[in-house]
């Protein structure tokens, strides 16, 4: 819930700058890492399924050279997993035909040490289809699908991402509900909401300096912490960069991070979009503007307002909005965070330097002029919600769309009934948006809405304990 500044350095970034994305990590990368780590004995190889999670596969150092030469085969299933890490054999793909594989490559730029178990490397990576070409649903090349689109106007991303989360107590009430963290300073549980507090900070400085460090080893530029708006949620800020890919990444590996560092401090950290019925949900705000061929921003005419551009892509965001929902809240939880009044967008609503709005423009510097997406949870996948704020602003751009006037009071008092809030609603938006199957392919929508169609058929079996409660 909390923006942020950027410097105008950050702004002024060429797209004349080649992205650390752009390419594959060659053995001679690997070679030149050991010779500096000499203490690896491991290498992980990483990727991120539909639903954001972290995967891999973990192989001794002997080994290792193998993946920077002949790639790894890896079967093209696990880019469809379900929440639960099963693949429910979405559209015959899976079980049907044989789960065959495809070839991961390790991706330039990715290779470090792994900060919280120092014998361990790791790498991203990326998958080719078997008869070549880049996988058509693995969503950071989804998300380079969308980014073409963009670089065919000569126009260059800078993004970045922005997590909300909770620090829980390992431990759970008697229903399995979670509890707030105990303090480590004081020994009392975390109970007041002191947005901005910086005893709230004080009380996990050890915890937050590890998650600073490891974020630095990782090479992803994190940026402020702030104590949010309920007992034991934060949020941390990364850094803008003019590589949309690179944003993603480093939006994965901040909540795969703060995880582990959790962990070692006898804490759980959780994205999940709304944990606590009382309490606010945790967000996932992405800010981007649009550098041209010379890195002059876009969206910035010297003052507060902004070029007609800027109103165009929020126009193209406002008309996506609906389809890409699926997206930006992936489950059945994420869609009990859109409330009226508690500062999460119920409604397409545009504005400046206004916290109730779905796209935001933040004050500041004109030559940082920028666009705050404040819809996604913190457990959306960061390649899929980028994908589709970059589909929106292109889809703007072209069709010149009008966004009306800006608000200038509480916008999330009034729910707009188009918009679809609940899961099955919001997969047959996206199902059948023509836009966004353009922009991201119809294999792609297809494989993504079964999987989490089956994924949210699944759960449905399941009786609650509510039902008991009330039923039984």
């Amino acid at each position: 819930m909390i923006g942020k500044d950027r410097s105008e350095e950050e702004t002024a970034m060429s797209n004349r700058e080649k992205p650390a994305s752009a390419g594959r990590a060659a053995l001679a990368d690997w070679k030149a890492f050991c010779a500096a780590h000499p203490e690896v004995a491991f290498l992980n190889a990483v990727f991120t399924d539909q639903c954001g999670t972290v995967r891999g596969k973990r192989m001794p150092f002997a080994e290792a050279g193998k993946v920077f030469t002949d790639g790894l085969e890896l079967p093209m299933s696990v880019y469809f997993l379900d929440v639960t890490g099963v693949n429910e054999d979405v559209h015959g793909r899976g079980f049907s035909d044989g789960d065959p594989d495809g070839t991961a490559h390790p991706i330039a730029g990715t290779l470090a040490v792994v900060p919280w178990a120092p014998d361990q490397a790791q790498v991203m990576m990326t998958m080719d289809m078997p008869e070549g070409g880049a996988c058509e649903f693995e969503p950071r090349n989804v998300l380079a699908r969308v980014a073409e689109r963009l670089s065919a106007r000569g126009l260059t991303p800078v993004s970045a991402v922005e997590f909300e989360f909770y620090l829980l107590d390992q431990k759970t009430d008697a229903l399995g509900r979670p509890l707030a963290p105990i303090n480590p300073s004081t020994g009392d549980r975390e109970r007041s909401n002191q947005v901005y507090g910086l005893s709230e900070l004080d009380g996990f400085s050890d915890l937050l300096r590890d998650i600073s460090t490891f974020a630095s080893d990782l090479s992803v530029p994190a940026s402020a912490a702030v104590a949010e708006f309920a007992p034991g949620q934060y949020e941390i800020n990364l850094k803008h960069g003019p590589d949309p890919l690179r944003s993603a990444d480093h939006g994965i590996l901040l909540r795969y991070l703060i995880g582990a560092a959790a962990r070692a401090h006898g804490f759980r950290a959780s994205f999940m979009a709304k944990p606590y019925v009382d309490q606010v949900g945790n967000g996932c705000h992405i800010h981007t503007s649009l550098l041209d061929a010379d890195g002059k921003n876009i969206f910035d005419d010297g003052g507060d307002k902004g070029t007609d551009q800027i109103r165009h892509a929020i126009g193209g965001l406002q008309r996506t909005l609906p389809a890409a929902m699926a997206l930006l809240a992936p489950n059945l939880n994420a869609y009990r965070r859109f409330a009226p009044n508690v500062f999460v967008p119920v409604n397409g609503a545009w504005g400046y330097n206004n916290r109730s709005v779905a796209f935001r423009v933040p004050t500041g510097s004109p030559k940082a002029r920028r666009i705050e997406h404040r819809v996604a949870g913190a457990d959306a996948n960061p390649y899929l919600v980028l994908a589709s704020i970059l589909a929106g602003i292109d889809y703007g751009l072209e069709n010149k769309i009008d966004p009306g006037e800006p608000m200038q009071v509480n916008a999330c008092d009034r729910v707009d009934p188009d918009l679809p809030l609940t899961l099955p609603r919001a997969l047959d938006t996206f199902v059948g948006s023509p836009v966004l199957r353009d922009y991201f392919g119809d294999l792609f929508v297809d494989i993504y809405a079964e999987t989490k169609r089956l994924e949210f058929e699944k759960f449905n079996k399941i009786i609650s304990n509510r039902e008991l409660e009330w039923y039984l």
